[in-house]
């Protein structure tokens, strides 16, 4: 018999919402002409990229012109950090971020520390959280920009970004927040949070891969990632993909009626009574107890590779906190700037649910776990 198939992945990536799905449909055949022609074809394309762009303003709660159409989080993180360099370098050449951003913050830092910028990584503590007051003593006279992701991908913790953008304006510099992960989840208005620049991915709040947005505060200083033609007011030039910015749009509006559902925050806590019902000590959570995303769970199984048990969890997706290699582990850096200890990193996982994650299912997981760990403790 074939073993059910479940998803609890989802901070990697979410399935297409019936209704995005339905709105994009019309862009697949009849509405296919160039959004920047003025004729009966074009104006009915620019006019849905104008909607599009209002329901991203809307769940932000920006005005629409500071909103730029991307190809997703890793362009806008990318355009956020790069943009801002390239145009205050006359300025200063300092940039502040953790030792915890998603690789399309980390690795946009180190090429441009190629180009001469001074890249400060501050620390977190065990929770995955930044002090503030490390990046208020990281802060210098060439500090252009504090770039900061709102919530973690691996542990789901949530950053002090009020707090941080706060000290950023007292000294005038930029902040940017990397928000793949917490729009759709939490709320992210800009206003609230403070921030200049913030990241949109699609795939994360169930609309199509290969699009995303990057809010820019009217009158933010920034260069153009893409140089060509005057799209997106001039900001990222290349004809739009109206069939994924129109799938953004709706799911963005979809996504204000699940903020503050306690849906998924209670399945989370559920399933997390479960594993300490059937693990108890055995089992370590990983992140910050209550600053944390309502649907993500890191957990360590002390003394076990994550990945070992994940592999045999048939049916489970899920990712792990540890790579193996040539049969050593090695935590992620994540996991590693947490200090975690290696005993209690190579075991971990992440279970992220999502709005069609069920009890049931669940339940299913924590059997199947175990199963997998009373085999491993006979061996």
């Amino acid at each position: 018999m074939k073993t059910e198939q479940i998803y609890l992945d989802f901070n990697a990536s979410t399935s297409i919402a019936p209704e995005v799905a339905e709105t994009m449909n019309p862009f697949l055949s009849r509405h296919y002409g160039n959004p920047s022609s003025h004729h009966w074809a074009g104006e009915p394309a620019k006019e849905a990229i104008e909607q599009a762009r209002r329901q991203v303003a809307e769940l932000l709660g920006c005005a629409p012109g500071e909103i730029v159409f991307t190809s997703g989080g890793s362009e806008s993180n990318n355009h956020a950090i790069k943009g801002t360099f390239f145009a205050l370098k006359e300025k200063g050449n300092h940039i502040i971020t953790t030792q915890i951003e998603h690789p399309a913050v980390i690795n946009p830092c180190r090429f441009l520390e190629k180009l001469g910028a001074e890249i400060t990584y501050v620390g977190v503590d065990r929770y995955g959280r930044v002090d503030p007051e490390e990046i208020g003593k990281a802060i210098t006279s060439k500090t252009i920009l504090i770039s900061l992701m709102h919530a973690n991908n691996e542990v789901g913790t949530i950053q002090p970004i009020e707090e941080i953008s706060k000290m950023a304006k007292r000294h005038g510099i930029l902040f940017h927040t990397d928000a793949a992960q917490s729009v759709g989840k939490i709320e992210t208005k800009v206003d609230e949070l403070g921030v200049d620049l913030l990241s949109v991915a699609g795939h994360k709040l169930y609309a199509p891969k290969g699009v995303g947005a990057l809010y820019i505060r009217e009158g933010t200083p920034i260069e153009p990632f893409i140089h060509g033609a005057g799209h997106e007011s001039g900001r990222r030039a290349g004809t739009e993909n109206i069939l994924l910015i129109v799938g953004l749009g709706k799911a963005c509006e979809i996504a204000k009626k699940y903020l503050g559902d306690p849906g998924i925050l209670e399945l989370r806590d559920r399933f997390w009574e479960m594993l300490q019902g059937n693990f108890g000590g055995e089992v370590v959570l990983n992140g910050h107890p209550a600053h944390r995303l309502p649907n993500t769970l890191n957990i360590s199984f002390a003394g076990r590779v994550g990945s070992e048990i994940l592999a045999r969890l048939d049916g489970v997706a899920a990712s792990t906190g540890a790579a193996c290699h040539s049969g050593s582990v090695e935590l992620s850096p994540v996991l590693k700037a947490m200090g975690i200890p290696p005993e209690i990193g190579m075991g971990a996982i992440r279970f992220s649910l999502g709005r069609t994650t069920t009890i049931v299912e669940l339940k299913a997981v924590a059997e199947r776990l175990k199963e997998v760990l009373n085999r491993q403790r006979r061996r």
